[in-house]
Formats: structure tokens, sequence, C-alpha cells
């Protein structure tokens, strides 16, 4: 069988003229470009021949794809750039509408007047008023940030509270003197310069907490669990300090040099209870929930 040629001879054939005919060759589906083996078998090439020719074919090809990839990017940046065209008319299947008849037109005047060439000056437009200030409650005119009310004043608070201050600190410290409560060195074995009366523990604890977790219960600004245990150690502080004042004018109103034990033991306990009262109220309104 003799050898296909491309012009007739059997001579090897140059590059050029081999590219139309590799070109030409039918190719498996999905196949862009022919093997080396095929070119060296079909045009009876050597592999040096055959692998320039498919480096020509190859670059022929991406050519052509890159070609394609910027005509279709053109194409649709073009008809993303093209306003839309309105739709064109429905053609509707009846010959007359569909409703009353229109009113004829007014028939046009004969002769038509010239016009004035005097100008004529434009209409002045004056700038709308400014609508009325509506404040948040909805009436014009009034201002938009009422004045705050002033706060109560508390001074007189003092004036109620120094005679009970008076009352209060005179029953602790006689009740404290009835249950125990004296005189003490401080600085026992050092000097005996330091000494105070225990009694007055009494009045600066107990109501000095209730004071304050009184303050601490109505506030409001501290989390509710530290809210509850004020309220209610606020509550028994103050029903101590009134037990407390009852207790001692019974007593110097009966005569009584001391106190019974069981009033003693309760008075001296109090110390105890304030103190771990205020330090577990201290660290529940640090807290948070």
């Amino acid at each position: 069988m003799t050898a296909p040629t491309i012009n007739g001879t059997r001579y090897p054939q140059p590059i050029e003229a081999l590219l139309p005919a590799a070109r030409a060759l039918d190719l498996p589906e999905g196949q862009t470009l022919p093997s080396r083996n095929r070119l060296m078998r079909e045009f009876r090439i050597g592999a040096p021949k055959a692998d320039e020719l498919l480096a020509r074919l190859k670059a022929e090809h991406e050519q052509r794809t890159r070609t394609e990839q910027t005509r279709t990017a053109m194409i649709v940046r073009g008809a993303l750039l093209t306003p839309p065209t309105d739709p064109a008319p429905v053609p509707l299947d009846y010959a007359e509408p569909i409703g009353p008849h229109p009113a004829p037109a007014p028939a046009a005047p004969e002769h038509t007047p010239p016009a004035d060439p005097t100008p004529t000056t434009p209409p002045k437009i004056t700038p709308a008023e400014p609508a009325e200030q509506v404040t948040a409650v909805g009436h014009p005119d009034t201002s938009a940030s009422p004045t705050p009310a002033r706060p109560a004043v508390v001074w007189p608070v003092i004036l109620l509270a120094l005679p009970a201050f008076v009352a209060i600190w005179g029953g602790w410290v006689g009740l404290g003197g009835l249950t125990g409560f004296g005189k003490v060195n401080l600085l026992p074995g050092i000097g005996s310069g330091w000494t105070i009366d225990t009694a007055i523990t009494l009045p600066i604890g107990v109501e000095t907490y209730g004071a304050y977790a009184l303050y601490v219960w109505l506030s409001g600004r501290v989390p509710d669990r530290a809210r509850r245990f004020a309220k209610w150690s606020a509550i028994a502080s103050l029903a101590v300090g009134a037990l407390g004042q009852v207790a001692y004018h019974l007593l110097v109103a009966a005569g009584m040099t001391s106190a019974p034990w069981w009033i003693t033991t309760a008075v001296a306990c109090l110390p105890v209870a304030v103190l771990g009262m205020g330090a577990a109220l201290a660290h529940l309104v640090r807290s948070h929930d």
C-alpha cells in the first residue's frame, strides 16, 4: 500500500504543508488534538517532526480558545450594559375596545390667535414655611427637652436622725453595760493607755448595718440575690435594734443591774452576726447573676 502524501510525493513534507492535513484529521469525540503517534503514522514522519507539528496544533488551539473566550466576554458585557428594550405589544384577540366609547375630542378653533410677544414674568416661588416643631408628647411650640424635676431635699433627715441617734446610742451602750460589755485594754501587756468601752460596738455595728442594707435594698442597682438578702437582713437588723431598745428600758425600769442569761447570750452574738451579714452582702453586691 502506498504511503499517503500531501502533494503526491513520498518525500518528507514540510511542517507548513502538513498543518492543513493535520487540522483536517477526524478525531474521536471529546479529543481536541491528535496524538503524536497518530501524526507519525498518518504522515510517515519522525518523532521530532511530529512533536513540532503537535506543538503548532496546540498553539493554534490555545489561540482559538482565547479568542472565543474574549468574544464571549464582550458579548456578555454588551448584554449587561445594553438597557432592556420594551417588549412588543401583545396583539389583542378582539377588534374593538371593551368599555364605553370615548368622548369625542373638542374641535380645534379655526383661527388660533397669535401668542403675546410680551414676555410674562415667571411666578415667584416662596419657600415653604417650616413645620411646627413637635415634641415627643406631640404638642407644638413646646421645648423638645423638658427641664428635669429637681430632686427632693434630704437634709431634714439629719434633724430627724439626731434625736434617734442619741436615744439608740444610749440604749445600746446601756444594754451593753447590763450584759457584760465594758472597758477593755486593747494592748494588754504592752500599755494601759489604749482602753475602749466595747459597749459602743453594738450601736455602731447593728444600726450601721441596718441602714446600709436598707440602702442596698431600695437602690435597685444590685443583682437580685443581693437585693433579696439586703431586704431580709435590713428588716431583721431593724427588728433586733428595736428589741434591744425595748429590753434595755424594761431592765432599767425593773431596777435590774444585770440582764438575764438569754438576753446576754443574744447581745453577745450580735457583733459576730453583723460581721457575717456585712461580709455576705458585700460579696453579693459585687457578684453577677
